[in-house]
């Protein structure tokens, strides 16, 4: 028999690449790592890695057993759930999200989730989504919140399962004193977006291009609370989606873009724990928060 604990630095090497990758995000040393995979060898009978350079790769059977790794930790994993679900345990949902549902949505979600399951314990991380949505698959989150902007769809992933959320408007924020009535009036301006590589970035700089103009982003950053200050400050344009205006947007001036284009918001699990008791609580709590965020 398999060593469910073996198989699971397998899994994750197939998924991260290196040993040193696999030890730094299971907290293990790489000499442990590389020590459990070789015992896994043996159990195995077979080369599951050959050298790469100063690297390993997986060999044919390493990746065939990689594989059948996954379906077996997806399968503990919900035979865990159905028992501790039969047993009345505390459920503990472990949640990575982006920042603007950080602010947004969880709060909301966990006052229902203390009314709908109170002996569900939430723990949450700001992360970015393209991170959350890898770890996942990983297994270090149970759930995800990302977003996709128009045409600019996220990688779809084995066994993962993605469910809508919602729809988040995305418009053009300008200074109160700014005179502009278009995106086409901004090609002087100054702009505030999300880093190079970023698919908002793209969808950006696309947005500006198809108005005529190339934009002078002179201010990067990924939280999209500090692009609508330095537009309430009158340095900056940006075009923020309107979960970013948690605390009202009296500060800016808000126009609508060409088409009035909104993000998908959904929730990604693993298909594996999709049906899981508390997973669909948390999903339910986040649909709902999203649906009662009205900005002033």
């Amino acid at each position: 028999m398999f060593e469910l604990r073996r198989l699971r630095l397998l899994h994750e090497l197939a998924l991260r690449g290196t040993i040193v990758e696999v030890a730094r995000a299971l907290s293990y040393s790489p000499s442990t790592v590389s020590q459990q995979l070789a015992l896994l060898e043996r159990e195995a009978g077979v080369a599951l890695l050959e050298p790469d350079g100063r690297r390993v790769r997986l060999t044919a059977e390493g990746r065939l057993l990689a594989a059948h790794a996954s379906r077996a930790i997806d399968l503990d994993e919900a035979v865990r759930a159905e028992l501790s679900h039969a047993q009345h345990l505390p459920a503990n949902v472990r949640l990575a999200v982006m920042p603007t549902a950080a602010e947004a949505l969880v709060p909301r979600a966990l006052t229902l989730l203390s009314e709908r399951m109170p002996g569900l314990r939430l723990e949450m991380v700001e992360l970015a989504p393209e991170h959350g949505l890898f770890e996942l698959q990983a297994h270090g989150f149970d759930l995800v919140v990302a977003e996709q902007y128009p045409g600019h769809t996220r990688e779809l992933r084995d066994g993962i399962d993605r469910t809508l959320l919602g729809h988040d408007p995305i418009r053009l924020a300008v200074p109160p004193s700014s005179r502009a009535t278009k995106l086409g009036d901004l090609r002087e301006a100054a702009w505030a977006m999300e880093p190079q590589g970023a698919a908002v970035r793209q969808w950006a700089v696309q947005q500006c291009r198809a108005a005529g103009f190339e934009p002078d982003v002179r201010f990067d950053a990924t939280d999209l609370v500090a692009h609508a200050r330095l537009v309430a400050a009158g340095h900056a344009a940006a075009m923020l989606p309107d979960l970013v205006w948690t605390g009202g947007r009296d500060s800016v001036r808000l126009l609508e873009l060409p088409g009035n284009p909104v993000r998908e918001i959904f929730a990604a699990t693993r298909t594996s724990s999709r049906d899981n008791p508390a997973v669909q609580a948390v999903l339910g709590a986040l649909t709902d928060a999203l649906s009662a965020h009205v900005p002033r």
